[in-house]
């Protein structure tokens, strides 16, 4: 295992600060490419899947900021198909580098398939930010990457979840956890904090299997879970579209209000099924501001002329548990 980068808080950084920005006149970007009029700097914000509510959600939060702060960069925000396109997302980095941005704020498709092309941007002399699904540190090492990952523990966030729909249960009973994409960070870090939550209940885990991230997947997910193993009492989603998915599947069942289900993002989609106890608990990592968070990280950096080089490290920021109540 290579050596952990610090974790930090945004007070510990300063980079999150609820502070006005330093005008573009005076900070100017930190490139060739910037006129001497300072104009604004070129970002490109590319996510995963816009189908996924979470990232329009995070797409809106983003514009708003920019539109705040015109003068200092430039907006243009992409994402994929769906969450297994990976190859389009590379694709879309790939463009921006020859489009010569100045910084890149990225919600990578895959912790491991995407570190190349970062690698590409970087030695173009792009800047780098990694946002909600965190860049395999290894394979950061082995291309001799530092990328700063902006976002919050997912772990904790599946934990707290987890916790919360446990108190509903008793030791010994069922569940079953659909989870994102395996080889994301994000997902490995719900799923083990789904394990740990049920482990500490002594609930049995009886089923593991990957919806995707997408409704229809998650759907059939919990269809078969539920099919294979009747006596499941709860059902864990790594996130909001795959516990909607479950909610369909459990209905289906005829098990409405005898299984329970976790999600995880907080969508407006889930709020309907939060308020009449369709899904139990579900995680807040604020995706309205997720963006925002990686695109002052970038700002910061190029005002302070940092290099790529000097960055990295881990900036913790917001999870919260949301229940009915």
């Amino acid at each position: 295992m290579g050596q952990r980068r610090p974790r930090l808080t945004p007070a510990q950084t300063g980079l999150l600060e609820e502070t006005p920005w330093i005008p573009a006149a005076a900070a100017p970007c930190d490139s060739a490419r910037v006129p001497p009029s300072h104009s604004p700097c070129p970002f490109r914000l590319v996510m995963k899947s816009l189908a996924n509510e979470f990232f329009l959600t995070m797409e809106n939060g983003a514009r708003a900021h920019q539109k705040a702060h015109a003068s200092e960069y430039t907006l243009l925000a992409n994402g994929i198909r769906d969450e297994t396109d990976t190859s389009g997302q590379i694709r879309l980095i790939e463009q921006m580098i020859v489009a010569r941005v100045d910084a890149l704020v990225l919600a990578p498709a895959d912790s491991k398939a995407l570190v190349p092309v970062v690698k590409k941007a970087v030695d173009a002399g792009i800047l780098v930010v990694n946002i909600d699904n965190r860049l395999d540190p290894e394979a950061l090492k082995e291309k001799g990457l530092n990328v700063p990952f902006v976002g919050p523990d997912n772990h904790k966030g599946a934990r707290l979840v987890g916790d919360y729909v446990a108190r509903s249960l008793k030791p010994g009973d069922a569940i079953g956890i659909i989870e994102g994409i395996p080889t994301t960070t994000n997902a490995q870090q719900r799923t083990a904090g789904f394990r740990e939550a049920a482990t500490a209940a002594k609930l049995r885990i009886v089923s593991v299997q990957s919806g995707e991230w997408e409704i229809d997947k998650g759907n059939k997910v919990a269809a078969a879970m539920l099919r294979a193993q009747p006596d499941i009492k709860a059902l864990l989603c790594g996130n909001d579209n795959m516990a909607i998915g479950a909610v369909s599947a459990v209905r289906a069942a005829g098990k409405t209000g005898r299984v329970l289900i976790g999600g995880y993002d907080d969508i407006a989609a889930i709020k309907a099924m939060l308020a009449d106890g369709r899904v139990t608990a579900t995680a807040n990592q604020h995706a309205g501001q997720q963006a925002v968070y990686g695109i002052q990280t970038a700002l910061k950096a190029l005002a302070a002329k940092t290099p790529q080089a000097q960055l990295g490290g881990v900036i913790e920021t917001p999870v919260n548990l949301v229940t009915r109540s």
